[in-house]
């Protein structure tokens, strides 16, 4: 018996749906790991555990990891201004939140290696201190804070806006102090949106690679992300290689993403039990 749904045109829908996916998604993807075969097992393991791509590995996940923690502490603070409070200059602040998302990343790149090179206008500052950030680690965690704010912000802020501030002011006229409102009331509502935009921020760290090429300094062992180490590859044609370190890349994103997901949906379930 044909089951009638109350929103019509489920079937056509998800058949655009899928094919659109396919098409623009899973058939681009799946050439990385067709690429990749061709290596065979032995080989590939040589490619994707090779002292110089461990290195930009380690270096490449350390400093996605820092930045998308920052995001996760910074970017709830952020969120939480834009939501609770009302001042002049506040739509110029909200803009100025997405435009890491408008900026292309080669140009973000130029402007952060500018400001932080040891003759910028901030590194020549940071100098004297014996701070250095252009050409070094904390250089590429800069860079990598700048475009992943946005996905943390965007994604608690919708949160924030829609728990009402009564919540807050009923767990005060109940005796809560500040911490406690922020522990017990706050931060389980937007726990799960905070973990959304840290794992999308650290995701796409983790691919990131326009505005790391230029203060991140490329040097080998020290400075060169996994992405740079794929560039350099594809120079080399050695497409099949490129392809290897872009296939344990994909897979480390994708798997952090359905965890969270999956976390989330164990989450719903314990709220609706």
């Amino acid at each position: 018996m044909k089951r009638h749904t109350v929103l019509p045109g489920f079937g056509l829908t998800l058949g655009v749906t899928l094919t659109y996916l396919g098409v623009l998604v899973l058939l681009p993807l799946s050439t990385l790991f067709l690429k990749s075969a061709g290596l065979g097992p032995s080989r590939f393991w040589d490619v994707v555990t090779a002292p110089r791509v461990l290195a930009s590995y380690k270096l490449t996940f350390g400093a996605a990891l820092a930045a998308a923690l920052i995001n996760a502490v910074f970017g709830l603070l952020v969120a939480w201004v834009l939501a609770r409070y009302r001042f002049p200059g506040l739509a110029l602040v909200d803009a100025l939140v997405d435009l890491p998302f408008a900026l292309p990343t080669a140009v973000a790149g130029i402007a952060l290696t500018t400001l932080y090179a040891p003759n910028g206008w901030i590194g020549s500052r940071l100098a004297p201190l014996g701070i250095t950030v252009a050409f070094t680690p904390l250089g590429i965690v800069v860079a990598l804070i700048f475009i992943g704010l946005p996905f943390v912000v965007r994604t608690v802020q919708p949160v924030l806006q829609d728990l009402e501030a009564e919540v807050e002011e009923a767990a005060a006229s109940l005796g809560a102090g500040r911490w406690q409102t922020f522990r017990r009331v706050i931060f389980p509502a937007v726990a799960p949106a905070l973990l959304t935009g840290f794992a999308l921020a650290f995701a796409r760290a983790i691919g990131e690679y326009g505005s790391v090429v230029f203060i991140s300094g490329n040097m080998p062992f020290r400075t060169e992300i996994a992405p740079l180490l794929i560039m350099t590859r594809l120079e080399q044609y050695d497409y099949a290689g490129a392809t290897a370190i872009a296939v344990v890349l994909l897979l480390a994103s994708f798997s952090l993403l359905l965890l969270v997901n999956v976390l989330q949906w164990f989450g719903r379930r314990r709220a609706l039990a």
